[in-house]
């Protein structure tokens, strides 16, 4: 929007109208230079810093690629030495495992055997005790 430049009237009557317009268009045409210069200056730093503002975007995304590739090679390596170590524990820990649970398994047959025997013996008991009983019963 342009401003108009205005004279006091004292400027008016001083050197006549004439002259007096004369000067208020040549500031006006002189304001209206001025902003069309800058705005055309304005565009062309504008465009400068979009293009220098592209250029550091593109290049941080390749620094982030980059940065990334080197991030994900190395997470596979340690993943892979993880799923190594894992492999190795899991070895390790069903061998010890697998050992316990045989030693756990001869453990319970014993205890089984053991029972078992117990159980024959009170049966017996029972069942001599019975018979006992029913030849004694059987004499009355």
């Amino acid at each position: 929007m342009p401003v108009t430049a205005r004279l006091s009237r004292k400027f008016y009557e001083r050197f006549g109208d004439d002259l007096t317009n004369e000067l208020v268009e040549w500031f006006n045409q002189v304001d209206t230079t001025y902003r069309s210069e800058f705005r055309d200056l304005f565009d062309v730093n504008f465009a400068r810093f979009d293009a220098k503002l592209e250029q550091r975007i593109a290049e941080l995304r390749a620094e982030l690629h980059t940065g990334l590739g080197e991030l994900r090679a190395e997470l596979r390596t340690e993943l892979g030495e993880l799923r190594a170590e894992l492999h190795t524990e899991l070895g390790e820990l069903r061998g010890d495992l697998t050992g316990k649970v045989v030693g756990l398994r001869a453990e319970l047959e014993s205890k089984l055997s053991a029972f078992e025997t117990r159980i024959v013996r009170w049966m017996f008991l029972f069942w001599v005790g019975t018979v006992g009983t029913l030849i004694a019963l059987l004499k009355l």
